[in-house]
């Protein structure tokens, strides 16, 4: 009789499908028990009817979405031309650089476990998939984990990978007035039209955004040209906030894969540990892989009289000084231009490929070399990341020219105060009262103190970890009873060392470095990743 090797995993998101993908792909038989808090598995929380609605933007393309069964642009293309047409798309203008309705994306992957896990039972693996179930705890006994739910106790189970994803404030914190995440109830309240305050520029801004002005009026096309429509005496007026005030780019076309780094190497950013100041040794090889890629931009920028604590000043000067929706527009319109004719600018190129190699050294910075990249390098990096599709960017200006969206910078020293029915801040402009305030900065990296699971969070403190440490195969370090078999594969408790550890890429490295370890069967706990 063959002997099947029990797993649990919690949450079954894009990270716990791919978990279960890549462990299927080990070749061990395999009884596979997920739990889903929510009521359908495989959506996850923010390709939820809950959290999101159809006009909110996936920030990914088909091409960079790693496949479960088949890949997103093929299940797109077999999808019936109603199901298409009800989120705005046609089945001749996909692509696979296209940015879709990340609810459209959710239900992609809710169909691929289910078919996963369909051909995994033929296959001989045992796959239970329990919905609408809520972990509430995880129990070490006996070199084995015992996974308990309202339900009563599952397991025992030799291996339990938290994929648990997002973790924003529940919807119970929310007010009428107040909203501590655009993930927190806002999808399905009723917002009126009055002065409404987004805190944020991201995209988790826009969307918040999005959110609102959709129950006042309605976006409409006429070609290139994207209108919105709402009645001329109403009193909504949206303001997009953030220190500087600045708004992130729209997408910029790149080679994907991406082309290997010349100077900056993975041997090269390891060797930066051992120097006086890591932070600086890797920043002289930002430096020096950006005027490799583009010359002219790094003489432009002055790049060769600036360092680790002035390259981010320099990076953003010229579009802080400019009019934030004169930046979009033109920003919209040179990467459109670059889009049709195929063009890459090197520079930008150059830093996207960089930052996820940067973050391998981050965990071994002293103090003041983190504190000083937090401060610059780490926000040059994200904003590059981070741009977002240019229909997002579209919207914006639609609102803009609608008269109902205006951007705030708040400056280095603002007050903000929540009052019963309002918000109020103060900042050297004046004072900005919102009777509607959306807190939409996104997810913040979280520590041991807020795990959710009590005997485990009980152990991780009582070890002293204020944070979890955990090795390249993702397994616990140093918490007795756990370090063997729990995998920790939440998002949130791995950004505090690894701060680009966010999106569905990221969920499909972590769940390879879960399957790896479990083919090998070694605990590799010496070599800390986060």
């Amino acid at each position: 009789m063959i002997m099947l090797k029990n797993i649990a995993i919690v949450g079954t998101g894009p990270t716990g499908i791919y978990c279960l993908r890549q462990l299927l792909e080990t070749g061990q038989p395999l009884a596979v028990t997920m739990f889903e808090k929510g009521e359908k598995a495989g959506i996850g929380m923010p390709y939820s009817p809950e959290n999101s609605s159809k006009s909110m933007l996936a920030n990914i393309a088909s091409i960079e979405i790693p496949p479960v069964v088949q890949p997103y642009l093929d299940w797109l293309q077999a999808q019936p031309a109603a199901r298409l047409a009800s989120y705005g798309l046609e089945a001749e203008d996909l692509d696979d650089r296209q940015f879709t309705p990340r609810l459209l994306l959710g239900e992609y992957y809710r169909d691929q476990l289910l078919t996963l896990a369909d051909g995994a039972r033929a296959a001989g693996h045992r796959i239970d998939i329990h919905e609408s179930t809520e972990v509430l705890d995880i129990v070490p006994h006996q070199e084995v984990l015992q996974v308990k739910t309202a339900d009563g106790w599952h397991g025992p189970f030799a291996r339990v990978i938290l994929a648990t994803g997002h973790d924003f404030p529940d919807e119970d914190e929310a007010t009428r007035s107040y909203f501590p995440s655009p993930w927190s109830g806002l999808i399905t309240a009723e917002v009126p039209a009055v002065p409404v305050g987004i805190m944020g520029t991201s995209l988790s801004s826009i969307d918040a955004a999005m959110a609102v002005v959709n129950q006042h009026g309605r976006f409409r096309r006429k070609g290139e040209d994207l209108r919105f429509e709402i009645a001329a005496d109403t009193d909504l007026h949206i303001t997009l906030m953030s220190r500087s005030g600045i708004l992130p780019e729209a997408d910029f076309y790149c080679p994907i894969p991406y082309q290997p780094l010349t100077v900056l190497t993975d041997a090269a950013v390891a060797g930066c540990a051992s120097a006086a100041s890591p932070l600086d040794a890797v920043f002289d090889l930002v430096r020096a892989e950006i005027v490799h890629a583009d010359p002219a931009y790094a003489l432009r920028s002055g790049l060769a009289g600036l360092d680790a604590d002035s390259f981010a000043a320099a990076y953003f000067a010229a579009r802080q000084a400019a009019d934030p929706f004169r930046w979009a527009r033109e920003n919209l319109d040179e990467v459109e231009r670059n889009k049709a004719d195929k063009v890459t600018i090197p520079w930008r190129y150059a830093l996207l490929r960089m930052h996820e190699k940067v973050e391998g050294i981050v965990s071994e910075m002293p103090d003041a070399d983190r504190e000083r990249f937090d401060a610059g390098l780490k926000k040059v990096f994200v904003d590059n990341y981070a741009a977002v599709p240019s229909e997002s960017i579209r919207r914006l200006l639609a609102l803009r020219d609608a008269g109902i969206l205006s951007i705030l910078p708040l400056g280095e020293d603002y007050d903000l105060k929540r009052e019963a029915s309002r918000t109020v801040i103060e900042t050297d402009t004046g004072q900005h009262v919102f009777e509607v305030f959306i807190d939409a900065r996104g997810q913040k990296a979280l520590t041991s103190k807020d795990m959710p699971f009590p005997t485990l969070r009980q152990a991780l403190l009582a070890g002293g970890h204020e944070v979890p440490e955990v090795a390249e195969d993702y397994s616990l370090i140093g918490v007795p009873g756990y370090e063997e078999q729990l995998l920790l594969a939440s998002i949130p408790y791995l950004m505090h060392d690894r701060p680009f550890v966010q999106g569905i890429t990221a969920c499909f490295d972590i769940a390879g470095a879960i399957a790896a370890g479990a083919a090998t069967g070694r605990r590799r706990r010496q070599a800390a990743v986060a």
